[in-house]
């Protein structure tokens, strides 16, 4: 089936289900892991914010224009301490108050290593799944994205704000790791002000990822260099697929791309 490619949807369960969207429809993987996944790029790009064809696609889907300009792709999305949203400000003003002048989390997520990040309220656990975190935990809750972001900027001497992608994704983790216990400690790294927007909770959510077996050597792919890809689905992690086992397909690092889908039994 033609379609043209958006994020992987998930919903929290026992085990992450994923969703692909296909035109209007919402399908299933987790029903087709140990069937044949078929994708071809057809050489067109949808910019996502203006749906207009590009030669390149920037950031996660964006012409070069929507880039610069679209409050989607605004510098504080990957910098949140550069938000001025809570001043009235931003590349669109109303986007800003809908999106970032809005409740936002401190969390810490665990792999191999604890990694510090923020997101919005609304987006837990959706954000935590997103980035393949075996577990993670609410560390603060604040008024807008520019005070989790100052929170997050003060954390970063001391954890990691990236995520180690082929750690996640070969699974590898350090079962030593104690969220609860980091969490205290990290309030304590925190000048008063911003240690008291901590919250008390100290909820761990562990999540499981439909991985048939997890690799030990990766193969990434994209559609750029490898246009036609083909394979049995093995699992999904992240926004990941895995495909015949070591080869792995960032989806969302694909937004806009359009391309033809082939799932089980070849029936497009």
């Amino acid at each position: 089936m033609k379609t043209i490619l958006e994020k992987l949807y998930t919903e929290q369960g026992d085990e992450v289900r994923y969703f692909i969207k296909l035109n209007d429809e919402k399908v299933c993987l987790n029903d087709f892991i140990g069937q044949q996944i078929t994708l071809q790029y057809l050489g067109k790009i949808i910019c996502s914010s203006c749906s207009k064809i590009t030669d390149k696609s920037f950031g996660q889907g964006f012409c070069y224009t929507c880039f610069n300009e679209a409050p989607e792709a605004s510098p504080c999305i990957i910098h949140p301490e550069l938000c001025e949203a809570h001043l009235g400000k931003g590349r669109d003003v109303d986007y800003e108050e809908r999106y970032h002048n809005q409740t936002h989390l401190v969390y810490f997520a665990a792999t191999d290593k604890v990694k510090v990040g923020i997101t919005r309220n609304t987006q837990i656990p959706t954000r935590w799944i997103d980035q393949g975190a075996q577990s993670a935990i609410i560390l603060a809750e604040t008024p807008n994205r520019y005070t989790a972001g100052v929170i997050e900027v003060a954390l970063k001497e001391a954890y990691d704000d990236k995520t180690n992608w082929q750690s996640m994704l070969k699974d590898i983790r350090d079962e030593s790791i104690d969220l609860v216990e980091e969490k205290w400690l990290a309030q304590e790294l925190l000048p008063h002000d911003l240690a008291a927007f901590f919250t008390e909770d100290e909820s761990v959510l562990s999540i499981n990822y439909p991985v048939k077996e997890y690799p030990g050597t990766l193969e990434s792919m994209n559609f750029d260099k490898t246009p036609l890809i083909s394979g049995k689905l093995t699992g999904m992690r992240a926004q990941y697929l895995y495909i015949d086992g070591n080869r792995v397909i960032n989806i969302r690092r694909h937004t806009g791309y359009e391309v033809d889908i082939i799932l089980g039994d070849g029936k497009d």
